[in-house]
């Protein structure tokens, strides 16, 4: 696979799960089971690890849930209420193990306690406890806000409004709203009998329940609960996880019966089968058993990555596989102009969902598996991607082959296949409908200008409608307002929360507006790169005007390969834009951009209606804020990378390499070469002690 179509796969994979998630967790309305969201992450996952350099900013690795729907009020979490990591197979669970090992400095035998426990599938909710008594309850939201639920969670009999007994000053729970089995079933028989909503699943029931307005529905519908963790405590009453989970036990809040502690990788593999073989017979919904390092200590010094802890992991059940037709074979248009094969399926029930399509990558998948409309299928929903469809069933049955389409089915445009590459692009760019919409939905987009109201469903129906058709003419929807107070269900008080809401967006940053614009391979992350490298508008495009007269000036060497003059333009390029992280492909990108005359007029439009703001971006306070480090050595009382997350915790860079950049290299026994180099450069050098002092020292 290619840079240019693992971009391709990871943009599609980001799209695909933020959909996902807003289904889940806003609208409590999945279209695809907990096994098969987690295979796109999963496949994301890998897909990151094979390209680090292209890992996005909107990234599921760096998500979590999804952002509060708006109906409930928000509440923002003392602490990030965070995701798990998920393992599939036991070599994972061991690699884990493996990891804690080697992050804390460990012999490669050293016993790591842990403790293990059902993955309940339910809704997270976060308990918070002042002086014992329950003073607020909210779901997780993207981890960092989510929904207060206080008045609904006071309806729960499983959890208590106060805490008996002698209780920190602050103490927050954490578990899991469900709905058990049976009580499930109940509901919906009763929905039935009053013609109400039918749910699919416990979960999503047990969701639906929570986020009501009305505390009076919840209290109707049969919710539990069970504690799985913490997150504020004043003061913690023990010092490993088990003994904490026991207090909180102790304390009236119902933690699972199968919580236990154990030592090694074969007990806790034994236990996870243990309760693999009870699963159906259980009264509430698992997807796996969770394990986490008991020790507290060791919890607080391996930390957290971007979206989950590096202490805990998810060991999820394995994958459940089911025969169905082929239907039909349809092609999506993204916003980059690529065209997706999707397959249509006979829904199949697998594992009590029903499964009624999957996604085939591209052309070349569907060539492999030999696939034709009518074809029996085996599918599954775990794997690479999901739902995945794993073999062909009828591959010799008399059936007209699939031809994939050299047209755009959106604008009719020729669709060619890149060069070297597997994936169809629609070449009609801002002609063509479907990637129309999509830049102007990436461009009020959450990480991009973030215009509150404005989702894909207006955004859609204002581009049908003529109202919108560049991203100025949103800039310019408050000369259209009588048109839009006409509409179907708007007022004039949506439109004007809406206008007011777009010209709070008239004075963007430049790292969001840069991002907003859509340039391929420039995400969240590249756009704040370029904008701290180079903090105004004006200075930026002064930049890429020289890089564009520059490439244009380039002429290809006498008989120089086409891929060789390729290389040395895109190096050329990255040299002009001469910024940390940007590449040969994504300063190339950027060029070709800021290169095409209709882009230019956009972009002209746009900044009529636009004034993009200066980045200023703020430093943490310690010694080493904005400082290049290098660690080198052996270093005793730390891994090297709970070293560098240290780090980049105090606002410092870890690098792997001693150059003229490095300000501080931190030397433990037996540092070589790149000590040498530093005392050749003069760059001041300390040893591991000073290190934990600069770091203690900071708090």
């Amino acid at each position: 696979m290619t840079d240019i179509e693992a971009a391709a796969e990871l943009a599609r994979l980001a799209a695909e799960i933020a959909r996902h998630n807003q289904l889940y967790h806003d609208q409590d309305a999945p279209e695809i089971s907990d096994a098969e969201y987690d295979a796109l992450v999963r496949a994301n996952a890998e897909l990151e690890a094979r390209f680090p350099h292209l890992v996005r900013t909107d990234s599921p690795s760096r998500l979590v849930g999804a952002a509060p729907s708006g109906r409930l009020a928000k509440v923002p979490h003392a602490r990030p209420m965070l995701s798990l990591d998920n393992a599939f197979s036991d070599e994972e669970v061991e690699e884990f193990i493996g990891r804690v090992r080697r992050f804390l400095n460990l012999p490669d035998d050293a016993e790591v306690a842990l403790t293990a426990e059902p993955k309940i599938d339910g809704l997270s909710c976060s308990l918070r406890y002042e002086r014992g008594r329950l003073v607020c309850a909210a779901t997780r939201g993207d981890g960092q806000t989510g929904e207060d639920v206080t008045a609904n969670v006071s309806t729960i009999a499983d959890i208590p409004r106060t805490l008996p007994g002698a209780v920190p000053d602050v103490f927050e729970v954490r578990g899991e709203v469900y709905m058990a089995k049976a009580d499930f079933l109940a509901l919906n028989a009763r929905q039935a009998e009053a013609k109400g909503k039918i749910f699919a699943n416990p979960r999503n029931a047990a969701a639906g329940s929570l986020r009501q307005l009305d505390p009076a529905i919840t209290a109707s519908r049969p919710l539990r609960f069970f504690a799985h963790g913490w997150g504020e405590v004043s003061d913690l009453p023990a010092e490993t996880q088990f003994s904490v989970m026991q207090w909180i036990s102790d304390r009236g809040l119902p933690i699972s019966p199968d919580l236990t502690r154990v030592n090694g990788h074969n007990d806790l593999l034994s236990h996870y089968r243990a309760i693999e073989a009870r699963r159906a017979d259980l009264p509430f919904d698992i997807d796996g058993v969770v394990y986490k390092v008991d020790r507290l200590d060791w919890q607080r010094r391996l930390g957290q990555v971007a979206r989950a802890p590096r202490w805990a992991i998810a060991h999820k059940f394995p994958a459940e596989r089911a025969e169905t037709v082929l239907t039909a074979i349809d092609i999506q248009v993204g916003r980059t102009g690529a065209l997706t094969p999707v397959a249509r399926l006979e829904p199949v029930n697998v594992g009590g969902v029903t499964v009624t399509n999957a996604t085939l990558h591209n052309a070349d998948e569907i060539e492999r598996l030999g696939l034709r409309i009518g074809d029996r299928v085996l599918i599954q929903r775990a794997g690479d991607v999901i739902p995945q469809i794993v073999q062909n069933l009828t591959p010799d049955a008399a059936r007209e082959p699939y031809l994939f389409p050299h047209e755009c089915p959106e604008c009719h445009s020729a669709a060619e296949r890149e060069v070297d590459g597997v994936v169809y692009r629609c070449t009609g760019g801002l002609i063509c409908p479907a990637q129309r919409v999509e830049r102007l939905r990436h461009f009020v987009s959450r990480y991009a200008l973030d215009i509150e109201g404005l989702g894909l469903v207006h955004i859609e129906g204002f581009f049908r409608d003529g109202l919108i058709h560049s991203p100025a003419d949103i800039f310019r929807l408050h000369e259209k307002r009588e048109a839009l107070i006409n509409r179907e269900r708007w007022a004039e008080t949506s439109v004007a929360n809406l206008l007011a809401a777009i010209d709070a967006r008239r004075q963007p940053p430049l790292d969001r507006f840069l991002f907003a614009l859509g340039i391929r391979h420039v995400g969240e992350v590249t756009a704040r790169d370029l904008a701290r490298r180079y903090s105004t508008w004006e200075a930026l495009t002064a930049m890429l005007d020289a890089a564009v007269a520059r490439r244009d000036a380039m002429a290809p060497v006498l008989a120089e390969p086409e891929a060789k003059f390729a290389q040395r333009v895109a190096k050329e390029m990255a040299a002009i834009v001469d910024t940390a992280n940007v590449g040969g492909e994504v300063a190339q990108a950027l060029v070709d951009f800021f290169a095409e005359p209709h882009n230019r007029e956009v972009l002209a439009d746009l900044l009529a209606q636009v004034d993009v703001q200066p980045v200023i971006f703020e430093t943490h306070a310690s010694p080493v804020s904005g400082k290049t480090v290098v660690f080198t050595g052996k270093l005793e009382t730390m891994s090297r990378d709970e070293a560098k997350a240290q780090a980049e915790a105090l606002g410092a860079k870890a690098a792997g390499s001693v150059s003229k950049k490095t300000d501080l290299v931190v030397a433990g026994p037996g540092a070589g070469s790149k000590l040498k180099q530093a005392a050749d450069l003069g760059i001041e050098v300390i040893d591991e002690a000073a290190w934990n002092a600069i770091v203690a020292a900071a708090g």
